[in-house]
């Protein structure tokens, strides 16, 4: 029986088991819900922690080509961490930079200079108060984020899909659309 399940948990299930696995589970949860004390809940739990597992590794896959696009950068953690925020805030204060990436002001300041000196950042004088400076992405990191971030994300996702029939993208979209509502639920 042991290897039984084993063998059932790394069998991928296709788009129309997958739609009566989602019919079944709807089913039993509408009739418990018209008469709560007369049926039992179902055991969920194997399955969450399949699915749970199953968009994990997704995740992780689709995370791929990001990931080893910003490792070819050789950024340290916290150097990450000041990127990703400067990016976002397109013009950032050293004081609020440091209290955003959560460290001393000095050790900030150290590693804007160093992403300076590789060319990721700049430092420019803020309109407002021409003795502070502000903290921006340079024109090619824009031009990156611009240009070929969005390829990282979206084509391990598209190239995947390209593998799929149409019945099964639909299939795939109509499932992510009803777990998706069932999570937003209260």
């Amino acid at each position: 029986m042991t290897s039984q399940r084993k063998t059932r948990a790394k069998r991928h299930l296709t788009p129309i088991e997958i739609d009566e696995v989602f019919n079944r589970v709807h089913s039993v949860t509408l009739s418990w819900m018209k008469n709560p004390k007369a049926q039992r809940k179902p055991d969920l739990g194997p399955a969450a922690e399949a699915i749970a597992r199953d968009l994990g590794t997704i995740r992780k896959l689709l995370r791929q080509p990001l990931e080893t696009a910003v490792a070819s950068g050789n950024l340290t953690g916290p150097q990450r961490a000041v990127m990703q925020i400067v990016v976002r805030a397109e013009g950032i204060g050293l004081k609020d930079l440091s209290a955003q990436v959560g460290l001393a002001q000095s050790t900030v300041s150290g590693i804007v200079d160093r992403l300076a000196r590789r060319g990721l950042i700049e430092r420019r004088a803020d309109p407002a108060d021409g003795r502070a400076s502000r903290i921006h992405p340079t024109a090619p990191v824009v031009e990156f984020l611009k240009e070929q971030l969005p390829h990282l994300v979206q084509d391990p996702l598209q190239h995947a899909l390209a593998k799929a029939s149409a019945a099964e993208v639909t299939a795939i979209q109509q499932a992510l659309a009803r777990l998706l509502s069932l999570l937003q639920q209260p």
